[in-house]
């Protein structure tokens, strides 16, 4: 979205240094500066103003600054966090009213895929870039939204009281999807309930001519229709307005089902992996009717879209054996639903690398062992990644992501085996996933 400098300013209370421009888009990150773009130093681990010279022989067009003037054109103002909040609710101020706002304990980041495919159906659609969903990711996601732009999909995160409502502010939603309600971030919210009340400040902050999009299978999500001060349409494949029927999968995982709605109903297929994605094709289905798309255009939408990187992306390798790479993230919640998908897949022996599930907070051993036990129900051979609580014997604890290897190795991994691989984004476990399937 393109803004002159002066627009900037008047934006964010800042005055402007240098020759003024017009800037196209905005980013935080130096390394990735485009040219014309907006530079925005974050003060962080590391002070983003160190930063500004290499944005501006990146090609950054201006810079945001809350100290020294360097080269270039800038607008200096008090903070630049703050700055950058207020100018992507400038920019949503240029938005129409079809902006959709997603949160969840568990599959936001699917469920915004998914929605985006399918609007773009009908309508020329921006989306976050996969998980840019805190106090920095919303503002971005709306600079950087082309001119022209018909609906925004929003992916929103919490790590307390108070952030949906603080995001909501910025993003201002008209449609708020809310998919599941689990044991994610207990350590910061407290209670399960605390998520539960975090989460709901997206439904209460919807407008009046606004649609609450809800997960009628979940009962925390469903009781959110008690704050929505808008219309209510649920999902859910045990309940709700939007459901699923027949549901089958492929060989690959890829489910297809009757999708019923109030409008009517079509035939789907995913092209994504996972019984479990059927519950987030369903709320985005409702989220998309929700914005005008038209029941013929879901099967499309729904059938053509792909997933952001390191989430349920099956890749069979030159040595015959698959990987099915989960290792973006992890809680009690999506760990479960992935293990029930490799069970589901056609296998010779099934491996399963897991990692930590951070932020548990006093219920991390318990929870962690039950994912365990249900790995052994299963009759999944688990690999534990520097994290002793899934119980597993000494020979398949590994400290790192190369003694993974190490061991699936000596357990002679080959063709027509299957290794899952999944933990919380801090232990990194892509690197197994890399190990596992080099370039051919």
């Amino acid at each position: 979205m393109r803004f002159t400098t002066d627009e900037v300013a008047a934006a964010t209370g800042g005055e402007v240094f240098g020759r003024p421009t017009a800037i196209d888009g905005a980013t935080i990150d130096s390394r990735r500066v485009l040219p014309g773009e907006l530079f925005v130093p974050i003060v962080a681990e590391r002070d983003g103003h160190d930063f500004i010279g290499a944005a501006l022989a990146a090609g950054a067009g201006a810079y945001l600054t809350a100290g020294p003037i360097e080269a270039g054109t800038a607008v200096r103002v008090a903070d630049t966090r703050q700055a950058l909040s207020d100018l992507g609710a400038a920019a949503r101020d240029r938005l129409g009213d079809r902006v959709v706002g997603i949160t969840g304990s568990v599959g936001k980041t699917s469920l915004k895929d998914l929605l985006a495919s399918t609007a773009a159906t009908t309508f020329a659609t921006t989306a976050s870039v996969g998980s840019f969903n805190n106090e920095l990711g919303v503002p971005l996601t709306l600079l950087n939204a082309p001119d022209g732009t018909e609906c925004t999909v929003l992916e929103m995160g919490a790590r307390g009281i108070g952030h949906i409502a603080e995001l909501c502010a910025v993003g201002r939603p008209t449609i708020g999807v809310v998919t599941v309600v689990a044991a994610v971030h207990t350590e910061v919210f407290g209670s399960i309930d605390e998520v539960a009340r975090g989460k709901s400040e997206l439904v209460a902050h919807l407008p009046a001519h606004g649609t609450a999009v809800l997960h009628a299978d979940d009962p925390r999500v469903a009781a959110m229709a008690e704050v929505a001060p808008c219309p209510v349409l649920t999902f859910g494949q045990d309940a709700g307005d939007v459901r699923a029927l027949d549901v089958v999968l492929d060989e690959h995982l890829h489910p297809r089902f009757a999708l019923h709605t109030p409008w009517g109903a079509t035939d789907v297929r995913l092209a994504v992996a996972g019984r479990h994605q059927v519950v987030n094709a369903l709320g985005a289905a409702a989220a998309a009717l929700a914005l005008g798309v038209p029941l013929d255009a879901l099967a499309e939408g729904l059938g053509g879209a792909r997933l952001s990187a390191m989430r349920m992306d099956l890749v069979t390798t030159a040595a015959g054996y698959r990987v099915l790479d989960d290792s973006y993230n992890a809680n009690p919640t999506s760990m479960a639903a992935a293990l029930r998908a490799l069970d589901e897949l056609p296998a010779q022996r099934r491996f399963a690398v897991l990692g930590t599930m951070a932020e548990l907070g006093a219920d991390e051993a318990p929870l962690h062992r039950d994912v365990a036990t249900l790995a052994a129900e299963l009759g999944i051979h688990v690999i534990a990644v520097d994290q002793p609580w899934y119980g597993v014997d000494e020979a398949d604890a590994a400290p790192d992501a190369t003694g993974a290897v190490a061991r699936l190795t000596e357990l002679g991994l080959g063709d027509g085996d299957v290794v899952l691989v999944k933990a919380s984004r801090s232990a990194g476990l892509e690197r197994v996933v890399e190990l596992l399937t080099p370039p051919s």
